[in-house]
């Protein structure tokens, strides 16, 4: 059973979500013992100023002054409007941990330029795209495995600038595009708790069998003119790529990315609506994963029913259980189950709820796959696919998609079985791998070097490339930093861990947060490092370091990304300060630095964007 502790009345909410200074001591903890500064904080601080010529470098080849992308505007879910901003994929990250104000000043001329840009852009041969690829402001009609690729930067700009008049308005539409608050986008029916379509947007659902041209776009020059990152050759590969992209009527799990918009319109001002409208479509699916033996369907047709929308196949749909195409350019077989990527919105569900039932599902999906499996050349084997033969596509080991995030989560000794074995951070954090703070961070470091290098050496024009080309060479790279800073998940694609699903558009998920008190922004201040070493259920264990040997620098720590995680006491040298509410400062001498342990109740408040002194 769900728990109670979800249906929070509006004035329960509302207190729950009073700023942080209302409820805990404002004096701050100073530290003046000094530290020799440590080799990782110093390359932490290396690390974001790499980062920041670097982008500023990417951004001048490859925007133009009003911020649109200098490339080839097409539709299409292979190099489209989702593409053009995933260009500045981690920026966000970047600035909310500390990187300059100039990287929010670009990402946001990114974000805006792009809506402007593909507002403008308009297809001939695809008919929900001829008056343009955005419409208020959001895509007409497409899949949410794209969709939310396309969000992975708006969904994070809360994170800097919750305040942003823009972002709020949009949050909020956004939002309601889903809630059926807009009349032309009537993709929710509530009676049943389904988005009608794999196909939706800002101009609702799209309720026919799609076709290889709403997928790949119009026609395009293709031979010696544009590097296809998927690998065709031509138009008509293209095409035939997308040949079997047809049933998307219905409701789909990659749908449930929609619960990032709500989550994020909540999170602006605690109006229970939203968190209202995003716990009742979690729990219809559910619902339905318990009805489906504990295997969440991938299609559920406009009655409700599970598979009726697919000839009652509750493995059908695209990009659903049953989803496997032929590669044109190779004729090879390809397995694209996208069901994994939907745990991100249950993450979104616990993020709200802190109830394991969320958590639960994953685990009895993992367990029924898992039941499956069988000896295969002298290996335990596991199925990813089910069709009508049954399941099939069997792989060494077990079934663990998204087990390390579920560890996270919870924390429960069970589900660290659950990860699929080792990783390096993991064996860090369990005191096994003291060398993974600079190793990971000097990776880091070389990357931004690497891509720096790469663009510099791409000779291609804005008429030989597509919105994809320069994907791959954004110098942004945050994931040291948010494991090492905050404690964080980076759930992005390319997927950080070979057991998560990788993913676009997801919230952000840390133990940690930090802000700048002095000059109220997000992000440690100038000069700071923080290194999180340990994470339990109770505790997290972080170092906080000032570099400067002539100012004092005050950082604000917040529990949790979005303040979900109650402080309630703080250990220095031993000395026990006791705090209660979501975050408190810590006042840093000239070169000063301190361990602290962090005491917390997680997942016991409800999540705000505003800071913490707001």
């Amino acid at each position: 059973m769900i728990s109670r502790r979800r249906f929070l009345s509006a004035a329960s909410a509302t207190t729950a979500l009073l700023p942080a200074r209302a409820l805990a001591q404002t004096a701050a903890i100073r530290v003046d013992t000094p530290m020799r500064p440590p080799e990782w904080a110093l390359l932490q601080r290396e690390l974001f100023r790499e980062q920041l010529s670097a982008c500023e470098e990417f951004f001048g080849r490859y925007f133009d002054a009003r911020g649109w992308l200098l490339a080839t505007e097409r539709w299409g879910s292979n190099d489209g409007p989702d593409d053009a901003i995933e260009n500045v994929n981690n920026w966000p990250h970047l600035h909310a941990l500390g990187g300059s104000d100039r990287i929010l000043e670009l990402y946001e001329k990114a974000w805006e330029g792009h809506l402007r840009q593909y507002t403008a852009a308009k297809t001939t041969a695809v008919p929900f795209a001829r008056d343009g690829m955005y419409y208020k402001e959001f895509p007409v009609m497409m899949d949410w495995q794209h969709n939310s690729e396309g969000l992975s930067v708006f969904n994070l700009q809360g994170l800097s600038d919750p305040l942003n008049p823009r972002f709020r308005d949009r949050a909020r539409r956004y939002a309601g595009f889903y809630m059926n608050e807009d009349p032309g986008a009537p993709n929710y029916d509530p009676q049943h708790r389904i988005i009608r379509s794999l196909f939706n947007g800002s101009r609702g659902p799209l309720l026919r069998k799609t076709t290889a041209v709403d997928w790949a776009g119009d026609p395009f020059e293709v031979a010696n003119r544009f590097e296809m990152v998927h690998g065709e050759t031509s138009y008509e590969q293209t095409l035939e790529h997308y040949r079997d992209y047809t049933d998307v009527i219905g409701d789909n799990p990659l749908n449930l990315q929609t619960t990032d918009l709500g989550t994020n319109a909540y999170m602006l001002d605690g109006e229970p609506k939203y968190r209202k409208w995003v716990l009742d479509y979690m729990d219809a699916w559910v619902g339905r994963a318990k009805a489906n033996h504990d295997i969440l369907p991938s299609n559920v047709g406009l009655d409700g029913v599970i598979g009726s929308s697919a000839g009652g196949k509750w493995y059908g749909g695209v990009y659903g259980w049953a989803f496997t195409v032929t590669i044109p350019q190779s004729g090879k077989k390809e397995d694209r189950n996208r069901v994994p990527r939907s745990f991100t919105a249950f993450m979104n569900a616990y993020l709200l709820t802190g109830d394991d039932e969320y958590l639960a599902v994953w685990r009895r999906m993992a367990d029924a796959i898992n039941a499956q499996g069988k000896t295969i050349n002298g290996q335990r084997q596991t199925p990813r696919m089910y069709g009508d033969q049954g399941w099939y596509s069997y792989t060494p080991g077990d079934w663990v998609y998204n087990g390390f995030d579920i560890y996270f989560l919870s924390m429960k000794a069970s589900d660290r079985a659950r990860t699929g074995g080792d990783h390096p951070w993991l064996a860090y954090l369990e005191g096994r791998n003291p060398s993974y703070p600079v190793d990971a961070l000097q990776r880091d470091l070389e990357q931004v070097r690497k891509r720096v290098r790469d663009q510099r050496a791409d000779d291609s024009t804005p008429d030989t490339r597509l919105a994809d080309a320069a994907l791959d060479i954004n110098p942004a790279s945050v994931t040291a930093m948010i494991q090492l800073m905050e404690g964080g998940l980076h759930i992005a694609r390319p997927s950080w861990s070979p057991t998560s699903a990788p993913q676009g558009g997801v919230l952000l998920h840390a133990r940690l947060r930090y802000f700048d008190p002095v000059r109220r922004r997000a992000g440690v201040p100038e000069d700071v490092a923080a290194l999180i070493d340990h994470m339990s259920d109770t505790e997290t264990g972080v170092t906080l370091v000032n570099l400067s040997a002539t100012e004092t620098r005050t950082v604000t720590v917040q529990g949790g990304a979005y303040g979900e995680h109650a402080i309630t006491g703080v250990d220095l040298a031993g000395k026990p300060h006791p705090f209660s509410g979501r975050a408190f400062d810590v006042e840093l001498a000239p070169g000063a630095g301190a361990r602290l342990l962090v005491r917390m109740k997680r997942y016991s408040r409800q999540p705000t964007l505003a800071f913490p002194w707001a």
